[in-house]
């Protein structure tokens, strides 16, 4: 019998931490400029009216409103529509 447990790989290896991606405000709520909608790898979701794309994909309000989700050519969209 062993008197140490086995140290392998698979007991050594640690997961990385999760990168708090997907939507973050939902249709209907109520947003003002600068407020992320959605954190996303690549564009899951394209940007509408009242939106704006940050480097790394992240979709923002630039107008007051609310949010708005819908399609275009099968594609998701969302927008920010005034009241």
């Amino acid at each position: 019998m062993s008197t140490h447990k086995a140290g392998g790989k698979a007991s050594q290896h640690v997961s990385p931490a999760g990168k708090r991606l997907g939507i973050k405000l939902s249709d209907g709520q109520k947003v003002s400029p600068g407020m992320i909608i959605t954190r996303q790898r690549g564009t899951k979701v394209s940007l509408g009216k009242g939106v704006a794309a940050g480097r790394d994909h992240t979709i923002y309000a630039i107008a007051k409103g609310i949010v708005k989700f819908g399609t275009r050519k099968g594609k998701k969209i969302v927008s920010v529509v005034l009241k």
